[in-house]
């Protein structure tokens, strides 16, 4: 478990891992982490769990039966759509 400020991180499995930045990025790290008293680890760690959430991935059951409600067939909606690629 590590413990920073108030927010704590419990980490099931750690890969430690290598990683090749430009030197620019490494710079503004270092200002950041000095700013901020983080070290370069922990600020790619949070930029990495910040990029995570912004992209996750959508819950398959929440799109289980999202047609059944409408009055459009989904194959003819299809076709509808494909042919529009050929125009």
């Amino acid at each position: 478990m590590i413990y920073d400020d108030d927010i704590t991180y419990q980490f099931d499995r750690v890969m430690r891992t290598i990683i090749e930045l430009p030197d620019e990025q490494i710079q503004r790290l270092a200002s950041l982490g000095e700013r901020e008293r983080l070290s370069r680890a922990e600020l790619v760690r949070r930029a990495v769990a910040e990029f995570l959430d912004r992209h996750k991935t959508g819950n398959l059951e929440q799109a289980f039966g999202i047609w059944k409600n409408r009055a459009t067939d989904g194959l003819r909606y299809q076709e509808r759509i494909r042919d529009e690629w050929e125009r």
